[in-house]
């Protein structure tokens, strides 16, 4: 399959790792509506092809996105205005999608993990869209900011639903109230991020921790253990993950892929996981719909 093209992304796989790069070095990776749609577009392709097990996620230069592109200047966030950074096609009734929102609905939607390789600054919507993203790795020369009050605006991108569950309400008021940049150890010390390498270390290790996913779990286990775990940070009572889980242990249990991930264990032996995401993929949440997110 040949490899697709993007403006604004570049994109790879190697070895059952995706890699997707911001490309716009020269604006530092600023946030455009050609790169949302290209993102979106990206994590159908990741998601439907099965010789990706996990995506990396990164910027291109020395940034990883310095937010939205506000070339359009006072216009930029004036949805009514021809300059606004998003265009019709997300308007539903009277109101303008955000464009931010919609890229996050979709990295939440992922079958397979997302790793965020924070290579330099982050703030506004490059900083909100990690938050879905399931482990961030930082350069120490990484700076994060929600800045949006200090642009006249509000935080976007589902934010607002995010950051508390990752950092604590305490912490995310903080960050949102005062709108200021702050460095790589405070985002690691607050739990935005997972672990802070010198820059030259980040990529491999995302590579590293890519590499022990994608070499010894089933991919189907991983895409719904993802979508358990994620889903139910908002249910209202365990009972909700009761009757997933309940699903996703009978669906699994009775697969190959358990039968072999008991049979190589026994026998001390590297797994070969039969399943594939694209086609055995149970459906664990009858009552909700095929996309209840989008």
């Amino acid at each position: 399959m040949a490899a697709p093209s993007f403006e604004t992304l570049i994109y790879a796989v190697e070895d059952g790792i995706a890699t997707i790069t911001l490309n716009r070095p020269d604006k530092l990776n600023a946030f455009t509506a050609r790169m949302m749609k290209e993102l979106i577009e990206v994590f159908d392709i990741t998601d439907a092809d099965d010789a990706v097990r996990v995506v990396i996620v990164t910027g291109a230069g020395r940034a990883f996105c310095a937010g939205a592109d506000l070339s359009a200047g006072g216009a930029t966030f004036d949805r009514t205005s021809p300059q606004a950074i998003e265009r019709e096609e997300g308007k539903v009734g009277d109101v303008y999608r955000d464009g931010g929102g919609r890229v996050v609905l979709r990295m939440y939607e992922s079958l397979k993990p997302i790793i965020a390789a924070v290579n330099g600054p982050a703030v506004g919507v490059g900083v909100t869209m990690q938050l879905p993203m399931d482990i961030r790795l930082a350069s120490t020369d990484a700076k994060f900011g929600f800045v949006f009050a200090r642009r006249g605006i509000t935080p976007e991108a589902c934010s607002s639903w995010f950051l508390p569950r990752l950092v604590g309400m305490q912490t995310a008021l903080e960050w949102c109230f005062t709108g200021r940049v702050f460095g790589a150890q405070e985002a690691k010390e607050r739990g935005l991020v997972r672990s802070l390498h010198a820059p030259d270390e980040l990529l491999p290790a995302a590579r590293a921790l890519a590499r022990e996913i994608a070499d010894n779990t089933a991919p189907v286990s991983v895409a719904l253990s993802r979508q358990l775990l994620w889903r139910m940070a908002g249910a209202d009572h365990p009972m909700e993950a009761h009757k997933a889980d309940s699903r996703a242990i009978q669906s699994r249990g009775a697969a190959g892929d358990a039968r072999e991930g008991v049979s190589s264990f026994l026998e001390k032996r590297a797994p070969v996981y039969p399943d594939r995401v694209s086609a055995d993929l149970p459906d664990i949440w009858p009552e909700w719909g095929e996309h209840p997110f989008r």
